[in-house]
């Protein structure tokens, strides 16, 4: 009898979570019925040269891992194209070794999104979309110069994700 009770429990959570609507997360569709986008080179407001196109191109690689039919190769064949603005990358000392040797820091970077429609309706933004990532420091420029250039591809691969999820959403 206690199996029994088991398993209908079991089966009522999961029909329950169903109900609820919980999905996994970038499972849903995109806005406003778009069913193809084209993402553009990313804007660079920064003085970061180059972060742009890494950006850009760890979005485009994440909507080809996960969704690779929704994009266009090019904006007359996109139901809808998606525009981001990098606005701010900054790095700064997280932990110390003394008072003036940095042990750890850590990059911020800030991006504002916008994909607008064929009619050139914006149809869904997200502002100040913004991640962080750690990197160790060392005696060495080049190293730390590495090191950053490794935070930097982390940033764009987490931001990725989120901007697929947060677009595939709808909530």
């Amino acid at each position: 009898m206690n199996k029994v009770k088991m398993i209908a429990a079991f089966f009522l959570c999961a029909l329950m979570t169903y109900a609820c609507g919980y999905r996994f997360a970038g499972s849903g569709e995109l806005p406003d019925n778009i069913e193809r986008i084209f993402i553009e080179v990313f804007e660079n407001s920064t003085s970061k040269a180059g972060i742009e196109r890494v950006v850009t191109n760890q979005l485009v690689f994440e909507f080809t891992r996960q969704r690779k039919r929704s994009l266009a190769s090019d904006a007359t064949n996109a139901d809808a194209t998606l525009k981001g603005v990098i606005k701010k990358i900054r790095t700064r000392t997280i932990s110390r070794v003394g008072t003036g040797v940095a042990r750890e820091r850590e990059v911020i970077m800030t991006i504002d999104l916008r994909l607008i429609n064929q009619s050139g309706d914006v149809i869904w933004t997200a502002k100040a979309l913004s991640v962080r990532q750690a990197y160790d420091v060392s005696d060495s420029k080049l190293e730390n110069d590495r090191n950053e250039s490794l935070a930097i591809a982390l940033l764009s691969e987490r931001i990725s994700e989120r901007i697929f999820s947060r677009l595939t959403d709808n909530f």
